[in-house]
């Protein structure tokens, strides 16, 4: 567990629960949803003393399951925020015990990349002065932005231009935002792969074999998206009731109201800009996958075509090799000397005329790849 202090020019971290309020600034309680889970009692006293309030059972219940879609709900008193993030990760946490690694990692399909992703959500409850979260081992979303939130602290970050979140909303706000970007950290790789894959499936002389992760990765694919939707529609949510707020102290007054619009409007638009990237890679391997059978249909059709021709131009040949065939006694040029060579001069030039009529009509013709 980590306990962060902010105030507005300074972060100091601690590893033990606050009892008393700060005068200036308010705390950050980073734990793990395992650790949650076994200190739920001394989190619930600590949110008591420093807010006046406890968090409702139902809200304890969301922030401890690992299953849970992304949503969210408030009170008077506090909002919550479930995010399911889309971040990389060899394994998905808490699935069956809750803060603890799993020793296997779960199955996926599809490319390397969609088998990285991980969807553990994390939770957000916020307070006044006090932003709880709840995520699941390994949440390098967090520890990366601990990190950064500790180096802007410094003069040197200042210097740069880089601002401590003024209050708990915009810090749960920059969180969400860093939880998104990490996806589109990872759209090069999954659009690299995609694209090979597409590749491979439009080559004319290739044999495309992976209709089995290809089929995993449109279905992963399709739960990214629905994933994403969840995380569209909880932001969306969570802008409508910011609509309805007063502009008060603890969030920097009404310049600080207006920040929170701004920043909660950016965290749409690149969840916005998620969905339009899945969206767009799911459409365009059911468009390879699609031209790959269309593509694979016209080779069909030029060799049926070739050999229809073919068949034509021997159909007459047949025709002259059977009536010189039938067992008449008095049948022209049958008893000639010349006859055979007339016969098979007449097949060789009927052959002739029709190879160049079906050439010039471009049956017989090799289609442009």
């Amino acid at each position: 567990m980590r306990v962060f202090h902010i105030l507005p020019g300074s972060v100091s971290e601690s590893s033990t629960l606050p009892m008393v309020l700060p005068e200036k600034g308010y705390l950050w309680i980073a734990c793990g949803r395992r650790e949650f889970e076994v200190e739920q009692g001394a989190v619930q006293s600590t949110l008591q003393v420093l807010c006046g309030m406890t968090l409702v059972d139902l809200h304890i219940s969301d922030l401890l399951n690992n299953q849970l879609p992304s949503h969210y709900d408030y009170t008077s008193q506090y909002d919550v925020l479930v995010f399911r993030r889309l971040a990389a990760g060899h394994s998905e946490t808490d699935l069956a015990h809750p803060g603890e690694v799993l020793t296997q990692s779960v199955k996926r399909g599809g490319p390397p990349v969609l088998r990285r992703i991980d969807t553990s959500p994390v939770g957000f409850a916020v307070f006044d002065r006090v932003l709880l979260t709840v995520h699941p081992v390994g949440c390098l979303a967090l520890e990366h932005y601990a990190t950064r939130l500790t180096s802007a602290a410094t003069a040197a970050s200042r210097a740069a231009g880089v601002h401590l979140p003024p209050s708990p909303p915009d810090l749960m706000l920059r969180i969400v935002n860093q939880m998104v970007d990490g996806y589109l950290a990872l759209r090069r790789e999954l659009t690299r792969q995609l694209d090979h894959w597409q590749t491979e499936l439009l080559q004319p002389r290739g044999r495309f074999s992976n209709w089995g992760s290809l089929l995993d990765a449109r279905i992963s694919l399709h739960q990214l998206d629905e994933i994403c939707e969840d995380q569209r529609s909880a932001i969306q949510d969570w802008n409508e009731n910011l609509a309805t707020w007063e502009p008060t102290e603890s969030i920097g007054g009404q310049r600080g109201l207006e920040l929170l619009k701004v920043r909660s409007r950016d965290v749409l638009e690149h969840i916005e800009r998620v969905v339009h990237h899945v969206r767009r890679l799911e459409q365009n391997a059911e468009t390879a996958v699609q031209m790959h059978f269309s593509a694979q249909s016209n080779r069909t059709n030029d060799i049926m075509r070739t050999l229809t021709a073919l068949t034509a131009i021997f159909l007459p040949l047949n025709l002259i090799a059977g009536i010189f065939g039938m067992n008449f006694q008095f049948i022209p040029l049958l008893h000639q000397q010349t006859g055979f060579w007339w016969a098979l001069g007449s097949m060789a030039l009927t052959a002739a005329v029709l190879g160049v009529l079906f050439w010039r009509k471009r049956y017989l013709v090799r289609s442009a790849r």
